[in-house]
């Protein structure tokens, strides 16, 4: 089983090179040889899935590092990793409101999901690349605070 995604992503790659778009280039080789990496440690080949979760994380790294260097004074290098998450951020599905997420959360309470970790557990699946971990876990507390 063969990813779509990948494969777009190195025929924008490829697409790229061409253009001589050193920038794009960059992002999209780094963000590939993420995904070789992958695979060769799980002896797996990625589906979507499995490509989006290490583009998430690639563009969640990229963010911190952005604030990082944002806290250090360095807007110059902030302004590159941000750059960076943005043309990921292409990949990635799109995104979950937090409205939707809460009800996602309602629903799993509903289901017989009554502790963190189980709410979490159910959660997690399906919002992985498109809503952020830890405001998930804030929306889950603040919906068992209210259950």
């Amino acid at each position: 089983m063969t990813s779509e995604l990948k494969s777009r992503i190195q025929s924008d790659l490829n697409a790229a090179r061409k253009a001589r778009d050193k920038h794009r280039t960059l992002v999209l080789g780094t963000a590939l040889s993420e995904i070789r990496n992958k695979e060769i440690d799980g002896r797996v080949d990625l589906d979507d899935d499995g490509v989006v979760q290490v583009l998430a994380k690639a563009i969640k790294q990229r963010r911190d590092a952005a604030t990082q260097f944002t806290d250090a004074g360095r807007d110059d290098l902030a302004s590159v990793e941000v750059a960076q998450a943005d043309v990921l951020e292409a990949y990635l599905p799109e995104g979950l409101s937090e409205d939707e997420v809460r009800q996602i959360v309602r629903d799993l309470i509903a289901g017989g999901a009554t502790q963190m970790g189980a709410i979490m557990g159910g959660l997690m699946p399906k919002i992985r690349g498109r809503f952020d971990g830890k405001e998930a876990n804030r929306i889950v507390r603040d919906v068992l605070g209210e259950v």
